[in-house]
């Protein structure tokens, strides 16, 4: 596939769906025509936030033992303490040594205390980086640092909020069902304070938010927990055996996802033929689906008045293909029906791990989700980029991309989350440097050659052609917090380190994760890294071809490793252009004259005699400059 456009994806999807070569039909085309995507999804460009890590910019609002309570199956020491913020990563907390088990099951007890006011105090810092949308991962009230074992959906953390004492003891008087009673918490208020100011900067918020699953302190639970198969909420989850009072053993047991306990599965209705990776018909409990919606609408229109600029730009939802698609559809009714701009991302990824993917095309087709985290197209960038996986040549590469991208339409194209990490992977340089099969092997303990430390040089120098390549395709950007700084780490945990801020002087990396010291790596931020991260922002908020643009490959050449694909919109044409080889080379364009170079802002002149070269393992991102035949 040479040019990607409206007409080619369309023909591309009828062909996918029945195998058959005619275009679609008259009536096809019109339902595909109202599919609604948000006008600014395609121009976003995306940073994500992990508030526990990002910024600890209110130290008053520390963690303590009461406020993590119920976090971890195995009980905090007395001697705990809030992590200092520069600590050295795998170095072994004091407390520690009271826990049982190896590094990973102890550091879920650490807490480094980042919460809402660092975020304000950082907007500046994102909105000079380019970001114009954030995805936060879960702020909704919670014991751990993931936030995903929910204590109630209704309020914001309040470890992230100036006064977690006091936010505890008005969630108490509240009836988590009526939502009447709800009231505005200091944590709630502090978190809409950074939605306006984010909005004044120009900067949408999303919230994450799974509907699959609570925590065991979620206070349905806990009433079932108490009144078992009497709890008015007894029929919320899915439960395979009640306890039986008249024997000493406790038989009562559930679905936990995943298989954690820690995380009770809400109950799935009128359910057809669900498997792993696939989308599955079904719905959930009416009282629960309303629960959720009173939630949701509550951070769209927080006024309750119809005042949209209040409230949050949308929602990204955890392990969407876990549940139905029949609550999909209503919930995107709904919030559609609040905010027909929301913006509505699904994770959409594992069909068999860690070799196949789910599609994701049955969740974008215009009644589920608007985007989805698109890790179908890292993957073979990964591929390409690191040279990871064995590598891939440039007409592979270009092929993976058609089949991950085909049959999907170009609005939701456009509006696709590109990303090259997040808090559910290796972090991006550390993805780079390792070439392994993505995700799989991806921890010290799973493979004890998988390298944690500092990445070296070409491995910096990949990921500056992989950008170049991110921010020029087609579909939204997407920046995993501290990515842009250079930060390394594996897998989950290791890539929620704290953020390098430069008023912070961290420990050298000398430790392991066997707690020995065994190398000397400074931590800093990469300020190089940061700038061309700014850079490239910069360049995709000013053009419009990088966002509307048709898309044309003009260069694969498999022998030299040469990649070249233009965007042009009207007048606007840009070329991106990557050399994968050890060898400089040069690359002959079809269209002579003077182009300006967006990274080193040069004019360049190429003609017959004179061509393009770019250095081994360099790309660049060239503008044609008007008024040219």
């Amino acid at each position: 596939m040479n040019k990607l456009n409206i007409k080619t994806f369309l023909l591309a999807s009828a062909m996918l769906a029945g195998g058959c070569a005619t275009p679609p039909s008259s009536e096809q085309t019109n339902e595909q025509q109202e599919l609604r995507v948000p006008t600014w999804a395609k121009d976003a460009v995306w940073y994500q936030i992990f508030v526990e890590r990002f910024r600890n910019g209110d130290t008053d609002n520390d963690p303590t033992l009461e406020t993590i309570k119920g976090s971890n199956t195995q009980a905090y020491p007395e001697n705990w303490a809030v992590t200092p913020w520069e600590q050295d990563w795998y170095k072994p907390d004091p407390w520690a040594d009271e826990l049982e088990g190896d590094f990973y099951s102890k550091i879920q007890h650490r807490r480094y205390g980042g919460d809402l006011q660092g975020v304000l105090d950082k907007l500046d810092y994102l909105e000079q980086l380019g970001v114009t949308a954030i995805y936060f991962n879960p702020l909704n009230d919670a014991p751990s640092l993931h936030k995903y074992d929910v204590r109630n959906y209704r309020h914001i953390d309040v470890n992230f909020g100036p006064d977690p004492e006091g936010d505890m003891e008005l969630m108490a008087t509240e009836d988590p069902e009526n939502p009447e009673t709800w009231k505005w918490t200091s944590a709630d208020l502090l978190f809409l304070e950074l939605v306006e100011e984010a909005h004044n900067r120009g900067i949408r918020v999303v919230m994450d938010y799974s509907w699959n699953h609570t925590g065991t302190s979620f206070w349905a639970w806990q009433d079932v927990l108490e009144k078992q198969q009497e709890s008015k909420y007894a029929n919320w989850y899915m439960i395979d055996q009640w306890d039986d009072p008249a024997t000493e053993e406790n038989e009562f047991a559930y679905t936990g996802w995943a298989g954690l306990s820690s995380l009770p599965e809400l109950k799935k209705i009128d359910v057809v033929d669900r498997k792993h990776g696939h989308p599955y018909e079904g719905n959930m409990l009416e009282e629960v689906k309303q629960h959720i919606f009173n939630v949701s609408k509550r951070w769209l229109d927080p006024k309750g008045n119809g005042d949209l600029s209040k409230g949050i730009d949308g929602y990204r939802l955890d392990v969407a293909d876990q549940i139905p698609m029949g609550f999909w559809r209503d919930y995107r009714d709904f919030v559609k029906g609040v905010n027909p701009e929301a913006i509505l991302v699904g994770e959409i990824w594992w069909e068999e791990w860690p070799d196949h993917m789910m599609d994701p095309r049955p969740y974008v087709e215009g009644d589920v989700f608007d985007a989805v985290m698109f890790y179908q197209w890292y993957k073979p960038a990964r591929k390409f980029f690191a040279m990871a996986e064995g590598g891939a040549t440039p007409s592979q590469f270009v092929n993976e991309l058609d089949a991950a991208m085909r049959g999907i339409d170009l609005r939701n194209q456009k509006a696709m989350m590109n990303l090259t990490a997040s808090h559910d992977s290796p972090r991006f340089s550390t993805s780079f440097f390792n070439k392994n099969k993505y995700k799989y092997n991806a921890k010290p303990t799973d493979d004890p050659t998988y390298k944690t430390g500092r990445p070296d040089a070409l491995t910096f120098q990949l990921m500056r052609m992989m950008l170049m390549h991110q921010y020029t395709f087609v579909g939204a950007p997407h920046i995993w917090n501290g990515d842009e700084m250079g930060m390394w780490g594996a897998d989950d945990p290791d890539d929620r380190k704290p953020l390098l801020w430069d008023d912070i002087t961290f420990e050298n990396e000398r430790y392991n994760i066997k707690g020995e010291k065994d190398h000397n790596d400074k931590v800093k931020q990469d300020k190089e890294l940061m700038a061309f991260y700014e850079k490239l922002g910069a360049i995709r908020n000013e053009y419009d071809a990088l966002v509307d643009g048709d898309l044309e490959f003009f260069l694969k050449d498999d022998n030299r490793m040469l990649l070249g694909y233009s965007r042009s919109l009207g007048d606007e044409k840009i070329l991106s252009i990557f050399n994968m080889s050890d060898k400089p080379q040069a690359v002959r364009l079809n269209e002579m004259g003077t182009y300006h170079d967006l990274i080193t802002e040069e004019s360049i002149q190429v003609t017959d005699q004179v061509p393009l070269m770019l250095q081994p393992f360099t790309g660049t991102i060239l503008l044609r400059e008007n008024g040219q035949e």
